[in-house]
């Protein structure tokens, strides 16, 4: 395979993240509803709060319109109990107006230090139907406008969804001032690609075989190149991770053994992108998979039949999930945000046997967006007791 070019091309590292289950997706068994892993503040501030123990490097607050919490209140509500975590706030594009959506997370910036990412989503907003090309073209102009806001005394932006000039006297910079938060995005489609490559830090991928990867980085590597820009790429994967290769084997076959195609498919589809291109790329790496569901060694697919978005873990023992996740290293991935059933549980495991042999690091660090750090607020160290 030809070099990949990506921004943090020397390091050895990676940036470890975990997920916090926002959106009721927490359970021991998929498709069998357990109200002990219900998807409210106590159980996952818990998850988070124990990732930021660990050592976890960011975590992804995610967002649904159905089910599950308001990921910016979260977020605002966990961040002043966190000590050293990133968090990975995930916001949909066209939800809120962009100057409002840029003052809020510049605020939720100053609230956590320059500790915040985001995660940039451009799925259709419930009761819209809009092209691809026109989904992503809305998330191109709010990305601007919220640039704009961040680095000038003054929005004055035209576009085809937006029309703004907004002057301010007194404007609210990110904590992060060299350019506001990191862009975190994942998207498919030729115009999602062509956003990503142009403005966004962080491609996110869902996995899929090691090939179909390298041709997925290889693309976006091209067309950041023809924007001058060169982007750092990151896999959005499950895991399970078990002293033997025996017990993650059955780890696999206890999580889906209330599942069938019916109940499944009821899941898949409720959620707001359940008919993606990225979800239907999902799907077909399932069907090359064989009768145990795995597509390729230590790549479990199984996942993705009770789940949309994100539908293979890596699975085996210390060992091989440690190799697995050095290939991907070796690929030119430095970005990780891994999960597992229920949550709080996997997340305990894989800090145990995995993360402790992971040299990491944070994104914002790498890049140099996160500040040098500054004295606790008695507020914030009150609240961390």
């Amino acid at each position: 395979m030809e070099k990949i070019k990506i921004r943090s091309k020397n390091l050895e590292g990676a940036e470890v993240a975990w997920f916090a289950p926002l959106c009721n997706g927490d359970d021991e068994y998929l498709s069998r509803h357990d109200m002990r892993y219900k998807s409210d503040w106590s159980n996952c501030s818990n998850v988070l709060l124990t990732a930021d123990q660990l050592g976890y490097r960011n975590i992804l607050c995610p967002s649904s319109y159905q089910v599950g919490q308001d990921t910016m209140t979260f977020a605002s509500a966990v961040a002043p109990l966190t000590s050293n975590i990133n968090i990975l706030t995930a916001i949909r594009c066209g939800e809120v107006h962009p100057p409002m959506l840029g003052r809020a997370i510049a605020t939720l910036d100053h609230i956590l230090k320059g500790r915040l990412t985001i995660n940039i989503i451009s799925s259709n907003l419930p009761g819209m139907e809009m092209s691809s090309a026109d989904r992503y073209q809305r998330s191109r102009e709010v990305i601007e406008i919220l640039k704009q806001g961040w680095t000038q005394d003054e929005i004055d932006f035209k576009g085809n969804f937006y029309n703004i000039k907004l002057p301010n006297t007194e404007p609210v910079k990110p904590y992060q001032q060299n350019g506001g938060p990191l862009l975190y995005f994942g998207g498919y489609s030729p115009p999602g690609v062509d956003l990503c490559a142009e403005h966004c830090d962080v491609y996110l991928m869902w996995p899929e075989t090691e090939k179909n990867i390298y041709q997925l980085m290889k693309n976006m590597s091209e067309k950041a190149a023809g924007y001058k820009r060169e982007v750092d790429f990151g896999l959005r994967v499950h895991v399970i991770v078990r002293e033997t290769e025996a017990e993650a084997i059955e780890a696999t076959r206890k999580l889906m053994s209330f599942v069938d195609d019916k109940r499944g498919e009821e899941i898949r589809l409720r959620a707001q992108d359940g008919k993606s291109y990225g979800v239907s790329r999902q799907s077909e790496m399932r069907n090359q998979s064989d009768k145990e569901g795995f597509v390729e060694e230590g790549l479990w697919t199984g996942i993705g039949r009770a789940r949309s978005g994100c539908g293979a873990a890596i699975v085996g023992t210390p060992d091989q999930v440690l190799a697995k996740i050095q290939r991907y290293m070796d690929m030119g991935i430095r970005a990780f945000i891994f999960s597992g059933y229920p949550h709080l549980d996997e997340c305990k495991l894989f800090g145990r046997y995995v993360l402790p042999h992971i040299k990491t690091f944070s994104m914002p660090e790498v890049q140099g967006r996160k500040p040098q750090s500054e004295p606790d607020t008695p507020l914030a160290a009150g609240l961390r007791k």
